[in-house]
């Protein structure tokens, strides 16, 4: 054991009771599901069944989760019994009516070495599969102290995380990842990256948010909109975080000379941030509704603020243009998949770092634009707005840019298969299929 991970576990036993508190604080700002605070420090709220195999998969929020779930329904069709764990409360919200039978959800606990101990003695995964970058050294460390199988999926780690392990923590980093028996990466350049670290045997197969399908919006809802927005211009400023709703309301207000009827739809990444856009939008003189208190884009509201869970795959259906959030600031931009898929125009901002390759195919097909500010984003709307028929061909190379990669479910369960077969699965017969 390398000196920072044995100071790193003691700190975090040591740390306990403080941990408590923070569970509870987090509880209060509604970060934590009261009813389930247990679960964070490992107790089950949940019944193990004795099925076997049994494999514990494991997404941190909303993206990694929702990218996994045509993953578990193709183990559970082929008679694993699957555990998903997610640290959010959104993403635990959203997965619950989406997993398939012979699955079930809980919170994944925090890194305490009691906690982490009590969650494997009672679970006891066959294999555990984790996602993209969610590394938690004495779990990671538990695991590989029982002998357990892990593999990580979707597997990316950004060139700034990767220079932090290997100038701060670099034995530590080859300490956490040699005993993983396969990584899967998402680009060529994760897997060069994780390989430097310590990683090892590390795959290309791409990204699995391009096997995923695309989120799903209640057609009676859908339609009611749809009738109310009629035939006004509207876009979709996605997932937005402090900073970008500005940016949304700028370039509205730019635009509006030109577009008197222009629909503004702006869906916060947080649902809790609904009433501060709202603030933002009476500040500059713009009518607006809110989702969360049933308000409706009525013929005289400029502003539609979607502060609703579960719901993208309505706002995405609506707009034909969608501009991706937590691209203007240094948050490496959200998933461009789901809004391609649905067959919207695609805009961005400076850093999609999270969602490189994603991004490049996007670009590369012609459906994708990048813009610099509200300047830019204002500009990019006004050519898509006046020429709705670009905007409608942007859409479509999008949604058959999207389609071309779903190939990476069969890549991904290929890869898998020798380990699958050591836990009793029997092999894939193609990408997802039952």
């Amino acid at each position: 054991m390398t000196l920072s991970a044995f100071l790193y576990r003691h700190a975090l036993i040591a740390a306990t009771p403080l941990m408590r508190v923070g569970l509870a604080w987090r509880m209060s700002k509604g970060k934590e599901d009261g009813t389930r605070l247990a679960e964070r420090r490992g107790i089950a709220s949940r019944a193990r069944p004795a099925q076997r195999p049994f494999i514990w998969c494991h997404g941190a929020s909303v993206g990694e989760s929702m990218a996994l779930l045509k993953l578990i329904q193709a183990l559970t069709e082929r008679g694993a019994f699957v555990l998903l764990t997610t640290g959010t409360v959104t993403s635990a919200r959203l997965v619950a009516a989406r997993l398939p039978p012979n699955a079930m959800h809980q919170y994944r606990p925090s890194d305490n070495p009691l906690w982490v101990r009590r969650f494997l003695d009672y679970w006891r995964p066959d294999l555990v599969i984790g996602s993209e970058s969610d590394f938690w050294p004495n779990m990671m460390a538990a695991i590989h102290a029982r002998s357990i199988p892990m593999v990580m999926v979707n597997a990316r780690i950004s060139p700034r995380s990767c220079h932090r392990w290997q100038r701060f923590a670099r034995n530590w980093a080859r300490e956490l990842l040699a005993p993983i028996k396969m990584t899967l990466a998402q680009s060529q350049e994760d897997a060069r990256r994780l390989q430097s670290l310590g990683a090892s045997p590390v795959l290309c197969v791409g990204n699995l948010k391009f096997a995923a399908d695309p989120p799903s919006a209640d057609p009676a809802v859908l339609g009611e909109l749809s009738g109310l927005i009629g035939t006004r211009p509207v876009w979709l400023m996605a997932s937005t975080h402090p900073g970008e709703d500005q940016l949304a309301l700028q370039a509205h207000q730019a635009l509006v000379q030109e577009f008197p009827d222009l629909l503004t739809v702006i869906a916060p990444r947080h649902a809790a941030r609904g009433g501060d856009i709202a603030v933002q939008a009476t500040r500059q003189g713009l009518s607006w509704a809110r989702r969360s208190q049933q308000g409706m884009p009525q013929s005289g509201c400029s502003v539609y603020i979607a502060d609703s869970m579960g719901e993208m795959g309505i706002w995405y259906r609506l707009a034909p243009v969608a501009c991706i959030g937590g691209s203007f600031v240094p948050m490496g931009g959200h998933n461009p998949l789901e809004a391609a898929r649905l067959g919207c125009a695609i805009l961005h901002g400076p850093d999609m770092s999270n969602a490189v390759e994603a991004t490049a195919a996007l670009h590369q097909a012609g459906s994708a634009m990048r813009v610099e500010d509200e300047r830019g984003l204002a500009q990019a709307l006004r050519g898509l707005l006046t020429q709705p028929a670009r905007a409608r061909q942007m859409g479509q190379a999008a949604h058959d840019a999207a389609l071309a990669q779903a190939g990476v479910g069969d890549r991904v369960m290929q890869a898998l298969a020798p380990i699958l077969s050591q836990i009793g699965l029997p092999p894939a017969r193609g990408a997802f299929e039952p």
